[in-house]
């Protein structure tokens, strides 16, 4: 579904407003909604990946309010479309603000989070950053918190593990000039070579590049023994693709963007050795991951885009009904700083698909780090970083 910034998908959640119709006195009542907004790509070129993410998302509030929502009230989730725009996520958070009046929203994609940050901060909204990396995320105000681990967690496990556990001694490093890009290379830069590697190539490229030949160039030249690339979901394969199409057959790693099905569509062979991480269990570490990706095969024809970015906006939803359901539990109203203050005080948070999750004081997260490796055609599991 696709749909412009200033247009508002009130999600009716068909199947979850079936299932309400048979729970009798225990069903939300629509009149009564509980509402968080929902601020994502779902046009534009990251919008395989935001769509897949939102379903996710729509999956999980039709499974609250089956049942019996958040103390009796149906919990809504109100979508727009950023695009993953910058602009376009200042427009979608300011209608969810001002005309939508939500307490909190999720967002999405590093850029488009640090442009929210002002207006979250300004408004006392809570933004919840849910998939973007940069570390600059735990710097932009109280009302800006992610739950999704930053470029600190796992870029710093993947550049370790280049260096101690691969015996890599040569980095090349090329990343999108963005948000996604310069602070996660500067931390890949910096652990590898306190690991004892050298970067000896540290290359950006425009967002908008088509053709990466010119930094590629310099990255031969300086004779690397791997090379890691932190860049979007969309232009990582091409980036890749054009690699090895120069001769660099030499081993790659990314961050968790790379971990899809569609850089393996996408790449065939060239995607072999190719090192992602994942920030959530996959289907061999927990039973719920692996019936959640059945769904997905068996409803949608396939696996999700993105398997973990999808199980943290699955798991969202859940966070959001913790919270609205202990204000409501201590008749405390429903805003901002209200959802603020009581999510710091659980801190803690048990949910579905990716376990415990615990806000820290510096609204930062901390997860294990699954390294995930392409063999024969499949991702596969290599290592878990704790």
């Amino acid at each position: 579904m696709r749909q412009s910034a200033s247009t508002v998908s009130r999600r009716a959640l068909v199947a979850g407003s079936l299932a309400l119709a048979a729970l009798g006195p225990r069903a939300a009542r629509a009149e009564e909604a509980l509402r968080f907004g929902m601020a994502m790509p779902l046009s534009g070129g990251q919008a395989t990946y935001g769509q897949d993410q939102v379903k996710a998302a729509e999956w999980a509030v039709a499974a609250i309010n089956q049942a019996g929502g958040v103390a009796g009230r149906k919990l809504e989730m109100i979508v727009l479309d950023t695009r993953a725009d910058p602009q376009a996520g200042i427009q979608a958070a300011n209608r969810l603000i001002s005309v939508d009046r939500v307490p909190a929203f999720v967002s999405a994609w590093s850029a488009v989070v640090k442009a929210i940050a002002p207006v979250a901060n300004d408004s006392r909204t809570v933004q919840l950053s849910v998939g973007a990396n940069s570390a600059d995320i735990a710097r932009l105000g109280d009302y800006t918190y992610t739950t999704f681990p930053l470029a600190a967690v796992d870029i710093t496990a993947v550049a370790n593990y280049a260096a101690r556990q691969m015996g890599k001694k040569r980095a090349a490093v090329l990343y999108i000039n963005n948000e996604t890009g310069t602070v996660a290379a500067q931390i890949y830069r910096d652990v590898f070579a306190k690991a004892g590697g050298q970067v000896v190539a540290y290359e950006a490229y425009d967002p908008r590049a088509s053709d990466w030949t010119g930094p590629l160039l310099k990255v031969r030249a300086a004779q690397p023994d791997i090379v890691h690339i932190q860049g979007l979901v969309a232009d990582t394969p091409q980036v890749i693709a054009q690699m090895r199409q120069l001769g660099l057959t030499l081993p790659v790693t990314s961050y968790s963007a790379v971990y899809n099905p569609k850089l393996i569509e996408q790449l065939g062979k060239a995607a072999e050795g190719v090192i992602a991480t994942s920030l959530a269990p996959g289907v061999t570490d927990s039973p719920a991951v692996a019936a959640y990706v059945e769904r997905w095969k068996k409803e949608v024809g396939r696996e999700p885009n993105g398997l973990p970015y999808t199980q943290y906006l699955y798991d969202a939803p859940y966070l959001v009904a913790e919270i609205y359901r202990s204000l409501a539990g201590k008749k405390l109203a429903l805003t901002g700083e209200n959802v603020r203050k009581e999510m710091i005080a659980i801190r803690t948070f048990d949910l579905p698909l990716t376990g415990k999750l615990v806000i820290n004081d510096d609204h930062t997260v901390t997860k294990p780090v699954y390294l995930m490796e392409v063999k024969d055609g499949r991702w596969v599991q290599k290592a878990v970083v704790e």
